[in-house]
């Protein structure tokens, strides 16, 4: 896992290994909300998970090798 910007600040750390029951989209953000509170629940609403680089929103996604938890970005 690697965390980016506020999903960082949620979680307190920049990455880190989590083993996921049910190893899912949906399981990893049940997991991280669980883990981290109403900070990383926030980011998750918003934000995007990227399983091997790729956005997924399906929360039955299979997770791959690696996940990213990225919060919304504002563009200009």
């Amino acid at each position: 896992m690697r965390y980016f910007a506020a999903a960082a600040e949620a979680a307190g750390r920049t990455d880190e290994t989590l083993e996921v029951s049910g190893a899912t989209v949906g399981a990893l953000r049940d997991a991280l909300a669980s883990r981290y509170g109403e900070a990383m629940e926030r980011v998750l609403r918003t934000g995007s998970i990227l399983v091997d680089g790729v956005v997924s929103r399906d929360r039955e996604r299979a997770l791959g090798a690696a996940a990213d938890v990225l919060p919304r970005f504002s563009g200009g």
